[in-house]
C-alpha cells in the first residue's frame, strides 16, 4: 500500500502561482511514474501533467505555465504553477504508479484531493 499526501492548495488571483506537493509513504518499491490530475466542477477528471523516469507529459492547456518533478531521494512528486488562470480552478490530485513490494506489482494509487481556486 502507499499513502499519499498533498498539499500546496489555495486561493489566489489570476496571474499568480502555487506550488503543490505530494508525499508518498507506505510499502513500495519504487514509485514509476508521478501524475497530477485535475477536476472542475461538473467535468471529468483529466491528467494534467506526468513524469515517468525517462518521459514527461503536460496538457496543452498548462504547457509553458505548469512544471512537474519529482524527488525520488524523498519520495515526493510536485507540480509548480505558473500565470494561474480562473480556468485553472478545480481538486487537483495527485496519483503515482508504484512497484508494490513482493510480488511485485504495478498499481495506482490517488491522494486526497487539494482545491486550487483561481480568482479572475
Amino acid at each position: 500500500q502507499v499513502q499519499l499526501v498533498e498539499s500546496g492548495g489555495g486561493l489566489v488571483q489570476a496571474g499568480e502561482s502555487l506550488r503543490l506537493s505530494c508525499a508518498a509513504s507506505g510499502s513500495f518499491v519504487t514509485i514509476n511514474t508521478w501524475g497530477w490530475y485535475r477536476q472542475a466542477p461538473g467535468k471529468e477528471r483529466e491528467l494534467v501533467a506526468s513524469v515517468s523516469r525517462s518521459s514527461m507529459f503536460y496538457a496543452d492547456s498548462v504547457k509553458g505555465r505548469f512544471t512537474i518533478s519529482r524527488d525520488d531521494a524523498k519520495n515526493t512528486g510536485s507540480l509548480q504553477m505558473n500565470s494561474l488562470k480562473p480556468e485553472d480552478t478545480a481538486v487537483y490530485y495527485c496519483n503515482v504508479e508504484a512497484t508494490t513490494r513482493w510480488p511485485y506489482r504495478e498499481r495506482d494509487y490517488w491522494g486526497q484531493g487539494t482545491q486550487v481556486t483561481v480568482s479572475s
